[in-house]
């Protein structure tokens, strides 16, 4: 049994326009100790899928279909007493901006201490929070972790502030840590030295990771709310399949040269009115009839590699 496992998950917002159909049919599955990174353009679904995972969707949204099982339990029919539960010893996460995950007029000490008195039914002295406080921060590679602690957020860096944010989360998370693009707000360099850190921490815990860009075991690759690729990550970057992925990977800048990369034509479909069929139809250079109406399954295109593309359904193509 999967540790968490997405099935055909469908989320949708509702705004002044209409209705966003964000995700359309996502499925994923996470096993324990195993690292799986979400990849894809910003805006297609990537926090839209761990918010939901972690029952944290915005008031104007609606699950319009699917689950979420975490160790064979449906998240998404939990209590809210069991879901509370489940945050404070299982899973936590670590968001994109590390200082709007804090409060700006609480001390990192004062935080802190809540958050590991939140996760533990025991009573613990001051002494024993302070303790555990500093070997979390010492966790996170934070250095003079009493000085952090007197410390507001508005004291500390990107990098410093978002190690925090790790720290914290580490107090809860014992088997699924879920961080979502931790390093967006910051420079390369230090988003570099989070991933490097993440990495550490997860091997050494042997807890499970998702949805992280680096050293991960597998990757699913996300358009527009629909998963199209999914395998071990050197064959899905070695040998890309579905369309999006070949031109995604072309896109990147090459730090050998060789000239500015070309982008993807053409824009994401409007959540509003998104293609009936492929999502990716209006922007794919093989585009045929079929895609047009009807959405591609996963097709298998090796061992463990899945893309979903009618280019490798046999009955589409031309005899």
């Amino acid at each position: 049994m999967p540790l968490l496992e997405v099935r055909d998950l469908r989320v949708e917002y509702r705004v002044y326009e209409g209705t966003l159909k964000v995700l359309n049919g996502v499925s994923l599955s996470l096993e324990r100790g195993e690292k799986v990174g979400i990849i894809g353009e910003s805006a297609c679904g990537k926090t839209t899928t761990v918010k939901t995972i972690m029952g944290l969707l915005a008031k104007n949204s609606k699950v319009a279909g699917g689950d979420v099982t975490y160790k064979g339990e449906d998240v998404l029919k939990m209590s809210k007493k069991r879901l509370t539960e489940l945050r404070r010893k299982n899973i936590s996460m670590v968001f994109q901006d590390p200082s709007a995950a804090l409060n700006p007029v609480f001390t990192v000490r004062q935080q802190l201490y809540d958050i590991i008195k939140f996760s533990t039914d025991e009573r613990l002295t001051r002494e024993e929070l302070h303790e555990k406080a500093v070997e979390v921060l010492r966790q996170g590679a934070l250095p003079e972790p009493d000085r952090i602690l007197d410390s507001y957020p508005f004291q500390l860096s990107g990098g410093m502030k978002q190690r925090v944010n790790i720290s914290m989360a580490l107090v809860s998370a014992s088997e699924l840590l879920i961080a979502d693009e931790p390093g967006t707000s910051l420079d390369v360099t230090i988003e570099d030295q989070i991933m490097r850190l993440l990495k550490k921490i997860v091997e050494e815990k042997g807890i499970s990771i998702i949805p992280v860009k680096k050293f991960v075991d597998r990757i699913y690759v996300m358009y527009a709310g629909t998963i199209v690729e999914e395998g071990p990550t050197r064959e899905v970057f070695n040998s890309p399949q579905h369309p999006y992925t070949q031109l995604l990977i072309k896109a990147v800048p090459k730090l050998t040269g060789g000239g500015i990369p070309e982008g993807i034509l053409g824009q994401v479909p409007s959540y509003l009115k998104p293609p009936a069929g492929c999502r990716f139809v209006t922007r794919c250079p093989y585009a045929m009839e079929v895609c047009d109406t009807d959405a591609p399954p996963l097709y298998g295109v090796g061992a463990k590699q899945r893309a979903a593309c009618f280019l490798y359904d046999e009955r589409q193509l031309p005899r």
